[in-house]
């Protein structure tokens, strides 16, 4: 069964498509990249399917298991409800910097408590202590009392997804979580997220800037070029001649330095629009 899936997605800014009827689905428990070069529609693409976001009026379905999240431009009555289950990661860590990182990832409960219990603060010893073991679960549970502002923006990262663990995110839904991580940290916030998506069976889509990441950690990667889904399929097919077919010159953007390269990696996958199905 599909934990997320979009049927025919469309977005414009002003006259400009920034998704073009995308559709794609995303199976329970599978650890899924989103790759694109700048400018793709890799972030829109998340906020519409984290319900932030409202597509275009005419067709467009967003679902999250079996109950939808949007359709036909408009949020479903229960999109706050459904939100609960999902789990949205942001480049830049969305942390209150002067709170402690334990009141930080506590957050992640309030859609689960009473909302006067939320506004004062209220966390029972239970839900402290779940809190705790989310960020041991993610390596970090010595930096829980300490002011999030003192972490390390791989650290703060980590605390973003010990969050999304309390906050018992079914999908978790990650947008470039390490593009501004140095590679260290960088591998950390990704092996955190295999190894998550591996031991809970929590379904994850990422999107990322790097191809050799999704080459590494996500067995499967979906391609958006122009807003539009380009490839699906093995994120083996990755290689840099691939890429540059897909992407033309903006393909140098998502390729790191010493990513390597695999002449006989197989395609197999699903290649979308004319220049490629004629290729």
């Amino acid at each position: 069964m599909a934990d997320v899936r979009v049927e025919e997605l469309s977005k414009s800014f002003s006259g400009q498509k920034a998704l073009n009827a995308v559709s794609l689905s995303v199976e329970a428990g599978e650890m899924v990249a989103l790759i694109g070069a700048s400018g793709s529609g890799k972030s829109t693409l998340i906020r519409h399917i984290a319900g932030l976001v409202r597509g275009d009026a005419r067709g467009g379905l967003v679902r999250i298991g079996e109950r939808t999240m949007q359709h036909n431009g408009r949020l479903s009555a229960d999109a706050k409800t459904i939100r609960r289950s999902v789990g949205v990661i942001f480049q830049q860590f969305n942390l209150v910097n002067r709170l402690a990182v334990i009141t930080n990832v506590l957050v992640g409960v309030l859609g689960h408590v009473p909302q006067w219990r939320g506004t004062l603060g209220l966390f029972t010893r239970a839900e402290k202590q779940a809190a705790l073991v989310a960020l041991d679960r993610v390596g970090i549970a010595h930096t829980a009392h300490r002011r999030a502002s003192t972490l390390s923006g791989g650290q703060q990262q980590r605390a973003a997804i010990a969050r999304a663990l309390v906050q018992k995110a079914k999908v978790i839904l990650a947008d470039e979580p390490i593009a501004s991580l140095d590679p260290a940290s960088a591998k950390k916030v990704m092996e955190t997220l295999a190894t998550i998506n591996r031991d809970e069976g929590i379904t994850v889509l990422v999107s990322l800037h790097q191809v050799e990441y999704a080459r590494r950690y996500c067995p499967r990667t979906i391609a958006l070029r122009d807003g539009a889904v380009a490839f699906d399929g093995p994120s083996t097919a990755l290689t840099s001649d691939f890429l540059k077919e897909l992407y033309g010159e903006a393909s140098e953007e998502l390729v790191l330095p010493d990513a390597p390269f695999q002449p006989h990696a197989s395609r197999e996958g699903i290649l979308h629009g004319p220049k490629l199905a004629t290729a």
